[in-house]
């Protein structure tokens, strides 16, 4: 190897480290163990429990009528990436759980949740409603299904299980919106936002009548 190859190998080298580096020294990994005291949360309509199950520490979010959020507080996000771990419920229109963003209040945000029920589903159509975007209140699903029919909600590949932890990672570049489950190789989707708003904040959060558990949240911001 020539010593132009080796000077290029050893520049890409550099660059890789620094921006890994970078991220790490930018990665926020709030303390979810904080909701039950409101140390660091604001919970909307929703009541939260510690708990640990399968060798690692979660958040318990109780079922209630209405959607439900947990909003990081002291954090105003614009662009990066969103990990955690989601559980939800294999029952059929009683589990819907997922992150939100772009908050500004309790009915004005952005998010992108799941329908677990649908992940294992033999029919179809159900199976193409298992991940969502929504942008509230302008946006909620059911006229984002009537008015732009499977644009804004997919299949989940690979298909995670209904009854487990599935890890799920949100890549916001405004106005893309990329959305990986587990170990897909390829987004299971990708749409642009349909707010115009540039940052806000960071939630988990819940759906109607749906409980909800959480853990390894991670969150990467990004200066563009």
């Amino acid at each position: 190897m020539n010593d132009f190859k080796v000077t290029y190998l050893l520049v890409l080298l550099m660059i890789f480290f620094t921006q890994l580096g970078i991220a790490q020294e930018n990665t926020i990994i709030p303390d979810l163990t904080g909701i039950v005291g409101g140390e660091g949360w604001k919970i909307a309509n929703r009541e939260a429990k510690v708990i640990e199950e399968t060798g690692k520490l979660s958040i318990y979010f109780n079922a209630q009528p209405g959607d439900g959020v947990a909003w990081l507080e002291n954090i105003e996000f614009s662009n990066g990436i969103i990990e955690a771990d989601i559980k939800g419920t294999d029952v059929r229109g009683r589990s819907f759980v997922g992150i939100a963003f772009r908050g500004v209040d309790e009915k004005t945000y952005d998010a992108v949740y799941f329908r677990p029920f649908n992940f294992t589903s033999d029919d179809s159509v159900r199976k193409g409603h298992c991940v969502q975007y929504i942008s509230h209140p302008d946006y909620p699903w059911h006229r984002l299904r009537k008015d732009y029919p499977e644009k804004y909600e997919n299949p989940v590949n690979p298909t995670p299980d209904p009854h487990s932890f599935f890890h799920v990672q949100i890549i916001i570049k405004k106005p893309k919106i990329s959305v990986y489950v587990n170990d897909g190789e390829e987004p299971c989707l990708v749409v642009e936002e349909l707010t115009n708003r540039n940052g806000g904040w960071i939630g988990l959060w819940m759906g109607n009548n749906s409980d909800g558990t959480f853990a390894n949240l991670k969150i990467v911001p990004t200066n563009n």
